[in-house]
């Protein structure tokens, strides 16, 4: 018996129809995309706060020493630490499972964001600097017409390659905590129950709303004219 196609072939690597066709009969009932629609919630949520802390933390850094001298630690502490003990972690202090994707996906993004700004910042160029304090331009204006296009290059970048980090550290975590709507609750469920097509199925989902929101977001960079040569 041909291994792909029968027994325990089957079992562990689906042919692509019966995949497409497991698909095909997901998409069309509600509960599909009421679990992608709460996972894409829950995981962009976490990475909007994580992005918003790692800009800040980029910025305290930049600007204060001892600011520089608290956080530059913890920061990298946060991106030592495995995504699996990020998790446990969580799980174990959250009071709800539904925040443990969000606040996972935030601790994966802080650190990226505050390495590319703070990159940013420090290679905003000296010389525009200088011709600011030459014609006395105040700090609100110095940030808008001088570090903001310095840093949103770095910043677009950043967010290119966190938001994929967020989106497959927030499904483990939902494959570990389980929320009742939630593409890695199904992932998990499809496991267990060994329906390795909806298995398949599910993960095929996962990496094509990982392409569109990285497309989206790069549009929206490019709109922006952030991104960088």
């Amino acid at each position: 018996m041909d291994w792909r196609t029968g027994g325990y072939g089957a079992l562990l690597l689906p042919a692509p129809l019966a995949v497409a066709g497991r698909l095909v009969a997901l998409a069309v009932q509600p509960a599909f995309w009421q679990a992608a629609g709460m996972s894409l919630g829950r995981i962009f949520a976490g990475f909007a706060l994580g992005a918003v802390l790692g800009t800040a933390a980029a910025v305290a850094t930049a600007a204060l020493a001892p600011a520089d001298w608290v956080l530059t630690p913890a920061v990298k502490v946060v991106r030592a630490v495995p995504v699996a003990s990020f998790i446990v972690l969580v799980l174990l202090w959250s009071p709800t499972t539904g925040l443990v994707p969000a606040i996972v996906s935030a601790l994966m993004v802080l650190p990226v964001l505050w390495g590319n700004v703070g990159k940013g910042i420090a290679q905003t160029d000296g010389k525009l600097l200088e011709l600011t304090r030459a014609y006395r331009f105040g700090r609100g204006k110095t940030l808008r017409l001088i570090y903001v296009p310095s840093v949103l290059p770095y910043f677009a970048s950043g967010c290119a390659t966190a938001l994929g980090l967020a989106w497959k550290a927030g499904v483990a975590a939902e494959v570990l905590c389980l929320p009742r709507l939630a593409i890695g609750t199904r992932l998990y469920r499809a496991k267990i129950t060994m329906e390795t097509p909806d298995l398949f199925a599910w993960t095929v989902t996962v990496v094509v709303l990982s392409f569109v929101l990285e497309r989206a977001m790069g549009a929206l960079f490019r709109r922006m004219g952030g991104e960088k040569a």
